[in-house]
């Protein structure tokens, strides 16, 4: 079954059970002239809401690309995740206001047997909901399910802390229910921004998880020919687009020819295994007993002298156009690349009089 439909079958589970359990609580609240409970059963309803938002949003990432959108509707998914982490949001921070009322100007609750009864079959089913429905979200990677997920676990919760309360009202006629109610408000309200937080860093351009950098650095490593792999970038529009790119070392003895088959199978191998369209850019290393294998190793050895400098790559020395380019990756620690750059293009100088020398700081996008 593909993803989108895994997504929107766990979706119409999550309708269709808060349906039956808004059913349930309306018959038992008419039977029993209770109107907190039939109020209980709207509010399940609302509950379903969250189901509904994740089945159009993954809907509409599934609209082919087109010409304002050439990578597609994917990050879609991530809106709708976001909208979903709102309504957890507003339900703590209405919790928090009513529990610190309650607090406040404290009312003595009732608790009937049917009461009890809804309150144990709400938990239970709502525990079961919300742990099938995170699960399957992090098995799709769905920050929409996760946070719907989130959202049936926090009402169980929620619901739980009533239960609680009822029994030591029952017992102790202690009511706990404002105290209670600001606790579970507060755990809601940081889950809230935990769960907020997810969807719009992927909005935003989050990094590439360690395990991933160096899964991808070390099978394009074993290819033949390939002697090095820097500049790793992906990008993210959506949980089944991805688009990167990365460099690598190739000796200069290579043909073109070669080249090109070695980066076509490269590109091939990371779609079919990752899913990821890669671009392969190359860097010549220079081979033989010539000026520019000298240059190369001289420069090398000089910037491996900086502590700061964590790596080297990209090193270009034309005769013909008496230009020197190397690209540096500095410590996170170097804020002054101004003065970096001074530093060390006046050091290149001296080894190759007469020679424009570039240095190009890059930065390490994957780790």
């Amino acid at each position: 079954m593909k993803r989108s439909q895994e997504i929107i079958r766990t979706s119409w589970i999550g309708i269709v059970t808060n349906v039956l359990l808004a059913s349930f609580k309306a018959v038992v609240g008419v039977l029993s002239n209770s109107v907190a409970i039939v109020m209980d059963a709207v509010n399940n309803l609302s509950d379903a809401l969250s189901s509904v938002i994740t089945i159009i949003g993954t809907k509409l990432s599934q609209r082919p690309a087109d010409r304002k959108h050439p990578f597609g509707f994917g990050r879609i998914e991530y809106f709708s995740a976001i909208i979903i982490a709102v309504i957890v949001l507003s339900a703590g921070i209405t919790s928090l206001s009513e529990s610190v009322k309650n607090i406040l100007d404290p009312t003595k609750p009732e608790y009937t047997t049917s009461t009890l009864v809804v309150i144990v079959v709400a938990i239970v089913v709502k525990l079961v909901l919300g742990q099938y429905v995170k699960h399957k979200g992090g098995q799709l990677k769905s920050d929409a399910l996760i946070a719907s997920g989130s959202d049936a676990l926090f009402d169980a919760i929620i619901t739980l802390a009533t239960l609680i309360s009822a029994g030591i009202m029952l017992l102790w006629s202690i009511s706990l229910d404002g105290i209670l109610g600001t606790l579970i408000s507060i755990v809601i309200i940081k889950a809230g921004i935990e769960m907020l937080a997810s969807p719009v860093n992927e909005l935003l351009g989050t990094s590439i998880p360690s395990e991933l950098t160096k899964q991808i650095i070390k099978e394009v490593s074993d290819f033949e020919g390939v002697h090095g792999v820097f500049d790793l970038i992906l990008h993210n529009y959506g949980p089944d687009v991805r688009i990167g790119s990365l460099h690598i070392n190739v000796y200069d003895t290579m043909s073109a020819h070669d080249i090109h088959r070695l980066t076509r199978k490269i590109t091939t191998y990371m779609y079919d295994k990752h899913g990821i369209i890669m671009t392969v850019g190359v860097y010549a290393i220079a081979t033989g007993d010539n000026r520019r294998a000298e240059l190369q190793s001289q420069v090398i050895q000089t910037l491996a002298t900086h502590k700061e400098i964590v790596q080297v790559h990209g090193f270009l020395y034309s005769e013909k156009d008496q230009m020197l380019s190397v690209d540096v990756v500095p410590d996170m620690s170097v804020h002054d690349t101004t003065t970096l750059v001074s530093q060390l293009t006046s050091e290149i100088q001296s080894l190759a009089p007469g020679v424009q020398v570039v240095i190009v700081v890059d930065h390490n996008y994957s780790e």
